[in-house]
C-alpha cells in the first residue's frame, strides 16, 4: 500500500514530500489562473494576460523543465494497477 504513495514521486525524481510540494504549487498556480480568467470574463478589460501567463508557466516548469528517472517496470498502472491517473 505504501507503493501507492512513493511510485509516481519516485517515477519523476522526487520524494514524496518534494511531490507534495511541487503538485501543491501547480494546484495553487491553476487556481489563481482560473480566478484571473473569471475576472477577465467578467470585466474584460482586467487581467488580459494574467491566465496565459500562468499557463507559460505550468509549462516551463513541467514539460520544460522535467527530470524524469525511467520508470521501473509496472509503473503508470495506477491506483493498485487500476484507474491510471489516480
Amino acid at each position: 500500500m505504501l507503493h501507492a504513495f512513493t511510485d509516481h514521486p519516485d517515477s519523476v525524481g522526487e520524494s514524496y514530500l518534494e511531490h507534495m510540494g511541487s503538485a501543491s504549487w501547480f494546484a495553487m498556480t491553476m487556481f489563481v489562473g482560473a480566478a484571473a480568467c473569471l475576472v477577465h470574463a467578467l470585466l474584460p478589460f482586467a487581467c488580459q494576460t494574467s491566465g496565459s501567463r500562468r499557463i507559460k508557466q505550468l509549462y516551463e516548469r513541467m514539460v520544460t523543465h522535467r527530470h524524469r528517472v525511467r520508470q521501473s517496470q509496472g509503473a503508470g498502472q495506477g491506483f493498485m494497477g487500476y484507474a491510471e491517473g489516480i
